[in-house]
């Protein structure tokens, strides 16, 4: 609940597909929001450990991608198990991209629940001249690439003005999301909303225009983070859909700054 409270769901409080998510005196039972996979098993900021060598106050997030086996149990308990799988130099200046995976395992059974990729840009980190991981197909994926047509789904949603301080309740402490010195540090103008949150609300952009507050057909997510989300940003997703594929992308309004870009939900039959 406090999950799907972090990505926007119950700001209409008379709307009974959102408190699917958020109350679990709803008829038929509390629900999971898929993305809530990105923060399973989640080991917690990790990256300002003095051992890593990262300079983790350029680091931003660039793409995440999960992979559902099924629908997300509302209550259990979890192993994740997370490895860094590839690190892969841009150059001098260029900074490096680190990828991660992770899997999210139900304790009592052992059984996949799902995967987690995630690709981080290191801004300060490049001129390292090498790329691990690369020769096991690990690599950055290629692009999802959106229909040229008019979108079939267009849904605003607003976020908060403290939704980074309430997102990062789920785990994820990055002062770069609270503290406004450490987002100056990092060449922002105050504290940027994580990415991890966006595509929570894009996600639900998705469910309210399309699939009516239905997520039990989602069995994947993936987008790229483009630019950075101020908390307090309204959030427009165009969505295009395709049988068991939806694309998308979200635009911060007021700035009209693409934020996420290649975007696509997979469906289950």
């Amino acid at each position: 609940m406090l999950y799907a409270l972090g990505c926007g769901l119950g700001a209409d409080p008379q709307s009974a597909g959102q408190l699917r998510y958020v109350y679990e005196g709803v008829r038929g039972g509390l629900c999971a929001l898929p993305t809530l996979a990105n923060i399973l098993g989640y080991q917690g900021f990790w990256a300002d450990q003095p051992d890593t060598g990262i300079a983790w106050r350029k680091l931003v997030h660039a793409e995440q991608k999960i992979e559902l086996q099924r629908p997300l149990p509302a209550s259990g308990h979890v192993i994740g198990a997370s490895r860094v799988v590839g690190l892969h130099d841009k150059g001098p200046d260029k900074g490096a991209l680190m990828l991660q995976d992770r899997t999210i395992t139900d304790a009592a059974s052992g059984d996949l629940l799902a995967t987690v990729t995630q690709t981080t840009m290191l801004r300060g980190d490049g001129g390292f001249g090498a790329a691990y991981g690369a020769s096991h197909g690990l690599a950055p994926l290629p692009a999802h690439h959106l229909p040229n047509r008019t979108p079939d789904a267009v849904c605003e949603l607003s976020t908060l003005p403290q939704a980074a301080l309430l997102y990062r309740l789920n785990g994820d402490r990055n002062p770069l999301h609270a503290d406004p010195a450490v987002a100056r540090e990092a060449g922002f103008s105050r504290p940027i909303l994580h990415g991890l949150a966006t595509m929570g609300v894009a996600l639900h952009a998705v469910l309210r225009a399309l699939l009516g507050y239905d997520s039990s057909a989602v069995r994947g997510m993936r987008v790229r983070f483009t630019a950075p989300v101020l908390p307090g940003d309204t959030l427009r997703t165009d969505a295009w859909r395709d049988g068991n594929l939806i694309s998308l992308r979200t635009t911060a309004v007021e700035r009209d700054v693409m934020v996420l870009s290649a975007g696509r939900i997979d469906l289950s039959d």
